[in-house]
């Protein structure tokens, strides 16, 4: 029987106490709010996962045209045209409507391909009876021709375009230059042109006999009075080459002849003296006759096809050495099955396509050395291959004027697992580089885009910034949880929390123009201050523990740290001066200069130094507070029991408090990872924002988040740059998820290693 307490404690008779009664509709309304809130929390949970799928469903979606195969749809002709006088005397307009061709005849050629109608030859003037026999073409649809009797003419061709009810209308149009006289003594044939526009005067060079060529090139100079003056010089290169020669390029600049020869071999001429033409080197193509010499946009990487059909691109390369550049072997393609007759490069990128003599056409990619599509035409005997001015499709044309037309889907041709994370020979370089460089001054500009450079520098940025925060983070936690004082404790703890609502932009400005400079003036105390700080630390805590214990006991436990403060304070001055003096007397009073005499590293007052400060300070708050929250979350009857065999507070704090707590602490820092791989202002702000693989903690770099930030409001949507900024954000939401996951496993493998304490 129950007893009324309140009677028994006054002394009188006990008597039964009320039964608890708990009304029904109360319970039911209690379950009703207990499911309502699970189901809410459940439904919470599921929408902030439909969230992060939808958000990785977007960018998957923005990513997945980057890899998608490229595509061709073969497009009848409307006409058919004659052979050209060669695979350099074929064009065709932007938008391949109408192609044309300079026939032996003498006569320009204009066909229609996706428009009704036809067009009358155009004769080309002042030929005098004689044939053409050789052209070379500038791009632009500019050309050179040869003559039967050693004469050169510039021909150009353009359209007007018009819109006629709605409807867009080309009319071609043609332009003849004035012949001028390659071979005026011999008036020998004209068999092969090459032909640059350069700034300098355009340059012009010939071949007149099986190993014989004649260069020309004409110089305006300008005067002070008058007009400008020019100036046209020949120069004869009797048998220049060993064996006959089958193909000539010269680059756009007009600074290197490149020769072909029937024995394989591709010899390099110096034209940058127009007025003497030396050879300069000279490499072995492999068997059989070099039978193609064309440059890709930018004229830096020269394209060879051989008669045995193999294909590959080579550059002039500067020697490390300081001597003369030489020829080097960049990329070799998928070789065609018989010999190769033409190439047509894309005025866009990097992008060219060759055909061999059985019309079968290869699309490639210069940069990637990849063949990205395969193209058949209907007949064999191929004479000329061009590639649309916008990159977007492909005639080819045979002996008996057939022509075949193909439409290309290849948006992102410059975009490979390769080029993406891999070192990629880039024109201009030494040899294989890891390069981010997403835009250009020119329309030539060979895109860079190597996500690696991105990758190292945002888990450069992180370590650096952990190194600083970890160590810091996790001794506080310690000291706070174990050691301070419950009344210091109850303000330290939420000071150092409200840390964590700095804004990033806020740390990244005073990082960028505050911190920085004084970095700069401090680095070689920076360096010693560890040293200094723990030497100061070691004698006060001997000059405490040699106190009278009456002088000790008015300090009350848990407050000592403050007595660390003035240490601490003078041990950073004591370092800083003591880094001035070290400076000045083994670093011959300038770091810098020694850094980069002696070690052969560079400072950049902007910095991975910088960063982990910065960045460490920002992480800090959040490992400190997770960390500390599972120290203190360790049952007490662990401490009790550990102190009552005997052992200290350290060794209780070291060897029971921090293992038991050690999933709590690992899922700390691996959110602290997550925080600093995400940071981006505090990045873009306090670094130089320069994408380099550098592992010198004096030089900065660009992380993909402030990548991300920096160039996405330039990118042209549904552009390959745009869509390469979007991997890079899946590339973060992988590595957020792989940390995140790692974290979860070892957490829960820490936590079954220590659930029995």
């Amino acid at each position: 029987m129950a007893v009324n307490l309140e009677t028994l404690q006054a002394g009188g008779p006990g008597s039964p106490a009320r039964p608890l009664v708990v009304s029904r509709a109360r319970t039911a309304r209690r379950l009703l709010l207990d499911r309502i809130a699970s189901r809410t929390v459940v439904l919470g949970g599921l929408v902030i996962i439909a969230s992060i799928l939808a958000i990785l469903f977007v960018i998957v979606g923005e990513i997945w045209p980057l890899f998608r195969a490229p595509g061709a749809a073969a497009v009848p002709v409307a006409s058919t045209a004659t052979a050209p006088v060669s695979a350099e005397a074929v064009g065709v307009d932007e938008y391949r409507e109408i192609a044309y061709l300079i026939t032996p005849a003498g006569a320009l050629q204009f066909v229609p391909i996706r428009v009704a109608g036809s067009y009358p030859p155009v004769a080309v003037p002042e030929l005098g009876g004689a044939t053409l026999t050789a052209a070379a073409d500038l791009g632009g649809g500019r050309h050179v021709v040869g003559t039967s009797d050693g004469r050169a003419i510039g021909v150009t061709v353009s359209y007007d375009v018009e819109f006629t009810d709605g409807r867009r209308v080309l009319t071609p149009k043609q332009e003849f230059a004035a012949p001028s006289w390659l071979d005026a003594d011999a008036k020998r044939p004209l068999v092969r042109l090459a032909a640059a526009a350069s700034d300098g005067g355009p340059v012009v060079v010939a071949q007149v006999g099986p190993a014989d060529l004649v260069v020309q090139s004409v110089v305006e100079k300008k005067a002070l009075i008058g007009g400008a003056r020019r100036e046209e010089s020949l120069q004869a290169l009797p048998g220049a080459v060993e064996g006959a020669i089958t193909a000539l390029a010269v680059d756009a600049r007009g600074e290197d002849l490149f020769v072909g020869t029937a024995a394989g071999r591709i010899v390099r001429f110096d034209l940058r003296d127009r007025g003497n033409v030396t050879r300069a080197d000279a490499v072995a193509l492999g068997a059989g006759a070099v039978t193609t010499l064309k440059f890709l946009n930018g004229d830096r990487t020269l394209i060879a096809g051989s008669e045995r059909g193999d294909v590959s691109t080579w550059q002039v390369v500067p020697v490390e050495d300081g001597g003369a550049p030489r020829l080097v072997r960049i990329h070799d393609f998928t070789p065609h099955t018989a010999p190769v007759v033409a190439a047509s490069v894309s005025r866009r990128d990097k992008g060219f396509v060759t055909v061999d003599r059985d019309g079968l056409a290869h699309v490639r990619y210069g940069t990637s050395g990849a063949t990205l599509l395969d193209l058949r035409a209907s007949g064999g005997d191929i004479r000329a291959v061009v590639f649309a001015p916008k990159a977007d499709g492909v005639l080819t044309l045979d002996g008996a004027g057939r022509l075949s037309h193909w439409t290309l889907d290849n948006p992102h041709p410059e975009i490979s697992l390769r080029t993406l994370f891999g070192a990629v020979w880039y024109e201009g370089y030494r040899g294989p580089a890891y390069v981010w460089q997403s835009t250009g001054g020119t329309d030539d500009f060979e895109a860079k885009l190597s996500l690696t450079p991105l990758v190292y520098g945002t888990l450069k940025g992180t370590f650096y910034a952990l190194l600083i925060a970890v160590p810091i983070a996790l001794l506080a936690a310690l000291y706070v949880s174990e050691f301070m004082h419950p009344g210091v404790k109850a303000w330290v703890k939420p000071m150092v929390e409200i840390m964590a609502a700095l804004p990033s932009v806020v740390l990244g400005f005073l990082a960028g123009l505050w911190l920085a400079p004084i970095v700069e003036r401090i680095v070689p105390g920076l360096f010693v201050l560890p040293v200094v700080a723990t030497i100061a630390i070691l004698l006060a805590m001997t000059a405490w523990r040699l106190l009278p214990i009456a002088v000790r006991g008015r300090i009350r436990p848990g407050t000592e740290v403050f007595l660390l403060l003035p240490v601490l304070v003078g041990a950073s001055a004591a370092a800083f001066s003591l880094g001035g003096v070290l400076e000045g007397w083994l670093l011959q009073g300038d770091y810098r200069a020694w850094l980069l005499g002696t070690l052969g590293l560079s400072y950049d007052q902007r910095n991975s130094l910088v960063v982990g400060l910065a960045m460490g300070f920002a992480v800090i708050p959040i490992i400190f507070t997770i960390a500390e929250d599972s120290l203190a979350n360790v049952p007490q009857h662990l401490r009790a029991g550990s102190l009552a065999m005997g052992a200290t507070r350290w060794q209780t704090a070291m060897r029971i408090v921090l293992p038991t707590a050690s999933p709590g602490i690992f899922s700390a820092i691996m959110i602290g990872f997550g925080r600093a791989v995400g940071e981006t202002m505090i990045v873009l702000m306090a670094t130089g924002n320069t994408p380099v693989m550098d592992g010198n903690i004096f030089s900065g770099f660009r992380a993909l988040s402030a990548n991300i930030a920096v160039e996405l409001p330039e990118a042209p949507e549904g552009g390959t740059l745009f869509r390469v900024l979007f991997l890079a954000a899946f590339l973060l939401f992988c590595l957020t998820f792989a940390v995140n996951t790692l974290a979860e496993v070892v957490r829960l493998k820490l936590r079954q290693r220590y659930r029995y304490l």
